[in-house]
């Protein structure tokens, strides 16, 4: 399974978000010139977000987003579900049916359930805030003597 771009710039955006909201609200300007990101793909990325209720956005010359709930209450895996869609690792998951017609007899399937599973588990496991954390921690790693 790989993440996409947007899935990617969808976390990296939260984080920013996160990161300068003690500042009232931030501008996706602000947000894709700190990340080196395009400020369009962010606009359809933070739209995304926002009718999904993970940001709230205000229009206008003062206007910006900010998170809708507290870092810590964002898992990585709500995250990129909603923008990547389902997080399987094979299409046959990707329902809580399995309509393959060979899953009865699949030598695979319960290895990329388990897979699926360790996956999910491990990103419910990640909270925005631990990303904030995270980030923090490595920046001050950043010092030339």
């Amino acid at each position: 399974m790989k993440i996409s771009t947007k899935g990617r710039y969808a976390l990296r955006t939260m984080i920013d978000l996160a990161q300068h909201g003690g500042e009232g609200l931030v501008t996706l300007k602000d947000v894709a010139a700190r990340q080196g990101l395009s400020q369009k793909y962010l606009e359809q990325i933070v739209t995304q977000l926002s009718k999904a209720g993970l940001v709230k956005g205000v229009r206008g010359p003062q206007g910006g987003y900010r998170l809708a709930r507290e870092p810590k209450d964002y898992s990585v895996a709500e995250i990129l579900r909603l923008v990547e869609g389902s997080l399987a690792p094979v299409e046959c998951l990707e329902s809580d049916v399995n309509n393959c017609e060979h899953c009865a007899s699949c030598a695979t399937v319960d290895m990329w359930s388990g897979l699926y599973k360790v996956m999910n588990d491990y990103l419910e496991g990640v909270s925005l805030q631990d990303l904030v954390d995270q980030g923090n921690a490595n920046a001050g790693n950043d010092y030339v003597i």
